[in-house]
Parts: C-alpha cells; structure tokens; sequence
C-alpha cells in the first residue's frame, strides 16, 4: 500500500503548529508497519540551510494556476527512513510566515495542483492521497474534475483530515475562475454558505473525511463546534470517522528527555520530586515539597478556557497552591497573570512567550496540568503530561475526552468536567488537591499516568484500517 501524505508543514522542516506534528510522525508510524508513506509540502524560505543540506533537486515542471502556469521545482529528502518531496515557487514559498498572506488561496490552489503534477514525475503513485487542512483541501477536488479520467489518477484515493474545523479556506466567489480554475459546471464543489469554502470542496469529493479525535468527530456534527459546516457534514456523515493523534514517545520522554533537570522513571518520586523543586526554583517560587504545584502551558486565548481560570484564579489562591505559568496570547489575559504574579509572588510564576525547554520542565515539575479548553480537537499536552506523571485536568471535550478519564473510579488517569462553566472547574480543582493530599492514592494515580500508552502506534495502525477498507471498495 503506498500512500502520499499531502501537508502543508511537517516537521522538521517547517511548522506553526501541531499539524507539523503530525505530519512528522504519522508518516514515520505508518512506514515502521510496512506502508509506503511519504510526504509532500511547499518549500518554504524558512527550510534551515541544514535541512536543505539533505534536500536532492528531482526535476522542474510547469503547474497550471487557471489561465497561467507557474514553475514548480521538485526536491527530494530522505529523513528517518521517510521520503520528503518539497515543492518549489520563490514567488508563492518566498515570504516570512508560512499563512496569513493576502494570496494564500492561490499559494495552495499551486500546491494542490503541484501535488497532482508531480506523481508521474517523481516514480511514486500512490493508492491513497491523504490530505490535511483546507491548505491540501482542493486536492480531492482536482483529482476528481480534471485528472481522475487519465492515467495514472485513475485508481487514487482520497482521505481528507480535518485538524481545526474553524479553518476553512474561506473566500469571495471571484477566486473560482480567476485563481481555481475549476472546469465549467463544476464550481459549485466548492460553494457554500454564500462563498467559496476550500474545506467544503474537500468533504465532497473525499473517500473518507477523518478527525483527531472520536469526540470532535461527533463535535463538528453539531452547530456550536462546527463553524458552519455541520449541515454538509451531517450529508456525508458516512464518510466521517475520528482517530485520536498521537505522541512521539521518543521526544517526550521522562527517562530520556534532555530538556528537563533531571530523568526519572515510573515509581521514582525522588526524581519527579527534584523537577519539582528546580521548577519552582526557575519560576521564582519558594520550593515547597508538599505544595501542590499547578503547571500550565498554552495560549493565553478564550479558547483556551483561559477565561474560566481567570474568573476563579483568586478564589484559587486562597488554598496552598502553587502555578507554574508559560503562554503568550490575548493581551486582557496576558496582563491579568502579569498582575496576578506581582501580587501573588510566591504562589505564581509567569513566563510569558513559548520557550520548548521550559515547557518541557512544566511538564516534568508540576504535579497538576491543567487544560480546560473550550474546545480542543485532539490536544497534546494533556498526552504529554501523563508521560511525566503530571496528572491532567480537563474539560470533557474533543480528544481531551478521548484520552482523559476522571480518576474519581480509582482507574482513570486523570481530572475532568464537562460544562464550560468556571466552577465546575473550581470544583474538579479541588478534588484534584483533595486527591493529592493522599499521597499513597497520588503516587498510584502517576503511576498509571505514565503508564498510558499515547504512542503513535495506535493511530497508525487505526489509519491503516482506514486505508485498506478505501482500498477494498
């Protein structure tokens, strides 16, 4: 089976987000069981030199962008047993960022067409194309109103991931003729809403139409999580399945991690003890053994549930705690935390901004992580957390649900709730102090923390269903 894993970043190349996680690992899990999966993504300005190093020019084609065609550069890498493919274009790859500019519609309407052009170039058809995010969303879309008829699309299938439905590619109806350049009698694959909607084209035209999680999969069929799209879900709900991300385990990693004070394993308190001091040493906060420390690691944005916490924070105070705060974000949400931590210095620390090595050390030092998310489609952290034995609380939705049971039945792994409401919250905060003050229930409750299995295994191996049932029809 050979599959081509269509995104628009991947680490280590290029990323902006959690998606180049995916893209990094996905592929690399699937290749270890034996699938032929390689990647394909633009060419970016900001690629290193280092990994340019790596890079081996294949060919140059032109790629038709409606009336005009543009060149395309094909280049080679290979990296930890995976085949990159990097799409050239100085004009439309050349730039600082890698989205928000004002022609981002044309850069991956290029992309998608590139992704098409190149197959009989580069020695690679592929069974599956597997799309992500409506940057690869036309892909699905072209495949099947220009090239399905010829050889060698005739047999490709397509899997379309939705990663972040609130993205969508939307747009006014002048990009169909003068940037899409879709056939006529076809434009209105991508109409909807009163607009063009890149991610609607792809729902369509998709085999199969995934998410990162179960929960947000039943999620987006419902108005209040999907953006406007959940009329054109409910129509192809028989496409749609979630399939919760995973981790890479070699990164985060208690045992192995260079990142934090120090490497302990599952049981060994002393070593998750020692994180815990040295945290609160470099946040600025009294080393207290036996005060529960709260780490919190995210953007300082509503969605985030940043709002709940700023609502109870100070009732929170009022108890022996301690936070450990790392994030950047809204400014209202920025300065509250900022004041929070002049008034309360020994009970908060703050770094505002996002710096992997202390993020890393949060995991490791805090005893608690909380993520009371609004809405989160899959989520790493809470999975990162359990690796280091900091036990997650979080609100009941997307794949935090999926991947976090409440603890209250003595066999979960961590703390939730399910209102978006501050104290329901406040209220899973204090049975989580109220848990840690048992110490021999706490060092259990880690214990099975760290002993949860988040690994990209799972996922692979669930996408490989996915694909060999495609296949099979």
């Amino acid at each position: 089976m050979k599959v081509l894993f269509a995104s628009s970043e991947a680490y280590p190349f290029a990323m902006s987000g959690g998606l180049a996680d995916v893209a990094g690992a996905l592929p690399k899990a699937l290749r270890k069981r034996l699938i032929g999966c390689r990647i394909i993504m633009p060419l970016y300005s900001c690629v290193s030199e280092e990994m340019r190093q790596k890079m081996t020019f294949i060919c140059n084609i032109t790629v038709p962008v409606s009336w005009r065609r543009q060149y395309c550069g094909v280049f080679e890498a290979h990296l930890d047993g995976v085949i990159y493919y990097l799409i050239d274009n100085q004009y439309y790859f050349n730039r600082d960022g890698l989205y928000g500019h004002y022609d981002d519609a044309e850069r991956f309407a290029f992309f998608s067409r590139a992704v098409l052009e190149v197959i009989p170039h580069i020695g690679f058809t592929p069974d599956i194309i597997h799309c992500n995010d409506w940057q690869t969303a036309l892909i699905p879309v072209y495949l099947d109103t220009i090239y399905r008829s010829s050889d060698p699309y005739k047999n490709i299938k397509t899997v379309f991931t939705i990663h972040n439905i609130q993205y969508q590619g939307k747009y006014g109806y002048e990009l169909t003729g003068d940037v899409l350049g879709l056939p006529n009698g076809t434009e209105s694959l991508v109409e909807y809403d009163n607009c063009v909607n890149l991610m609607k084209g792809a729902i369509q035209c998709s085999d199969k139409i995934t998410t990162v999680s179960p929960t947000y999969s039943r999620e987006i069929l419902d108005p209040y999580y999907s953006h406007g799209l959940d009329s054109i879900l409910k129509e192809f709900t028989y496409k749609l399945t979630g399939i919760v991300n995973g981790i890479d385990v070699d990164v985060y990693n208690s045992e192995t991690d260079s990142l934090i004070y120090k490497n302990f394993t599952v049981g060994d308190t002393e070593g998750k003890a020692y994180n815990k001091a040295q945290l609160q040493k470099e946040m600025g906060l009294p080393e207290a053994p036996d005060v529960p420390l709260v780490g919190i690691v995210t953007r300082l944005v509503k969605h985030k549930g940043i709002d709940l916490v700023k609502c109870v924070f100070e009732d929170l105070l009022r108890a022996d705690i301690q936070f450990a705060i790392l994030g950047s974000g809204e400014w209202e949400f920025e300065t509250f935390f900022h004041e929070m931590a002049q008034k309360y210095p020994e009970k908060v620390g703050l770094k505002l901004g996002f710096k992997p090595q202390l993020a890393h050390r949060i995991y490791a030092g805090a005893d608690i992580f909380l993520m009371p998310s609004q809405s989160e489609p899959c989520g790493l952290a809470q999975m990162v957390a359990l690796r280091y034995g900091t036990i997650p609380i979080v609100r009941e939705t997307g794949g935090l649900n999926d991947t976090i049971s409440d603890s209250g039945d003595g066999l979960g792994n961590g703390f939730t709730f399910k209102s978006y409401n501050a104290h329901d919250m406040l209220e899973t905060i204090w049975r989580a102090l109220a848990g840690y003050a048992e110490k021999d229930g706490w060092r259990l409750l880690r214990d099975r923390a760290m002993k949860c299995d988040n690994s990209w295994g799972t996922s692979a191996n669930a996408y490989i269903r996915l694909y060999k049932e495609i296949i099979s029809n």
